[in-house]
């Protein structure tokens, strides 16, 4: 097998060759936003220098080849998460406002009483849109707690399905404990009780290989942006029998097949759920990260960074006085989100910025969760495909650093 060269694949990404307080950036903070390559920058130049037009709407040469190029990239979505069609694919403007359409939209036939399962661990985005569905209508909200190691209390999971489970919501990997679920188990074990489900796929995109019939999910979201994308672009996969039921989530251009103010008829799947224009731009890049990703190889991808985070946690428990990681399940995504003692998260991400390290600091859009753990934030470091044991080293040296000035 070829060589995993970490420093042939950082050409790719100039953001990564610059300075922060005179010092070489290390950038940390990929769990909230991956860095570019050029391939994909080439991609959106290409997009506005010679195929800017609105999509599927004109018959003219550049309308036609902006929505030949969208339509390549749902179909090369379609092929990487294993969909079983293009209709079954779905743009949106991030994973938020796709787990808000499948809140608002399949959330209108819930019946009254009916009881929707979360997590303790969830994102803020899959956690408010079921609370204002909840407020339109009389449901209520259940939660599984977590473990000290930070993975899910399956046993209680199990036992919360009844006769007035209405949908089960779930992240596939924690933005913040970095803990893998047992989705597969945890879709199982919903769908034997007829209960549908939806994925929060976000963390796990850019490091798990996705399979939509392997994983036999009913909904599953994931940002562009957190793939080595454009900013901007979310995809939701539904199956496609829930789609063709569910209503539109919101009018108006492309998204309808007749209007007369005597009444509205809607598009075809998946056009059906896309008003307005889309970020024809970005979504036509991409296609391009996907090709990026699968030119490395997720595989190998996922094989690094978790070396990385073996090597760096191993180093801060043993070297770094004070420190406390939270999320120690032993299947964990490259994510190590930690404290020094009791000091504030913003103390010691403002310190590790002086030193050219670009963490994440503050609660991570999971409150529930913080409250959970009793803290009011953590520092997160989190690792890509980019990142290097040397990277590692730099960041370990700043917190040995600054670690004294904390306790």
């Amino acid at each position: 097998m070829e060589k995993y060269d970490v420093e042939k694949i950082r050409e790719d990404f100039p953001s990564l060759n610059r300075d922060v307080h005179g010092k070489p950036l290390v950038y940390l903070d990929n769990a909230a936003t991956s860095q570019t390559p050029q391939q994909v920058l080439r991609a959106i130049e290409q997009m506005y220098l010679h195929h800017k037009a609105n999509v599927h709407r004109g018959v003219h040469t550049l309308s036609q080849e902006a929505t030949d190029l969208q339509e390549a990239t749902r179909r090369r979505v379609r092929d990487y998460i294993n969909a079983a069609s293009e209709r079954e694919v779905i743009f949106t403007r991030g994973a938020t406002e796709a787990i808000n359409l499948v809140a608002s939209s399949f959330g209108s036939r819930f019946p009254a009483g009916g009881e929707i399962i979360l997590t303790v661990m969830e994102h803020h985005a899959n956690i408010v849109p079921w609370q204002l569905l909840q407020s339109r209508r009389d449901l209520k909200i259940r939660v599984v707690d977590i473990d000290s190691e930070g993975r899910l209390d399956m046993e209680q999971y199990r036992s919360l399905f009844n006769e007035r489970t209405v949908m089960a919501s779930f992240a596939h990997v924690s933005n913040v404990l970095g803990t893998i679920n047992p989705v597969r188990e945890m879709i199982e074990i919903a769908h034997s009780h007829g209960v549908p489900v939806l994925i929060d796929g976000c963390q796990a995109g850019p490091h798990l290989r996705l399979d939509m019939q392997q994983l036999d999910c009913d909904f599953y979201t994931f940002s562009a942006h957190k793939m080595y994308g454009p900013t901007g672009i979310g995809v939701l996969y539904g199956k496609e029998r829930w789609l063709e039921e569910m209503p539109p989530y919101q009018g108006g251009g492309e998204m309808i097949g007749h209007v007369s103010f005597s009444g509205t008829t809607f598009a075809e799947l998946p056009f059906k759920f896309e008003a307005g224009t889309p970020d024809f731009v970005g979504i036509a890049a991409f296609r391009d990260a996907i090709d990026y990703i699968e030119s490395v190889g997720l595989d190998r991808m996922e094989a690094h960074e978790e070396e990385l985070l073996r090597y760096t946690t191993e180093r801060m428990l043993a070297e770094v006085p004070g420190v406390r990681i939270f999320g120690t399940a032993p299947r964990k995504s490259a994510v190590i989100s930690f404290l020094i003692g009791d000091s504030h998260p913003y103390d010691a991400g403002m310190l590790l910025d002086t030193q050219g390290i670009a963490v994440r600091t503050g609660h991570h859009c999971a409150q529930p969760l913080m409250d959970r753990l009793g803290i009011p934030g953590t520092v997160r470091a989190s690792f890509a495909a980019y990142n290097t044991r040397h990277e590692a080293d730099l960041f370990l040296a700043a917190l040995k650093r600054i670690a004294p000035m904390l306790m």
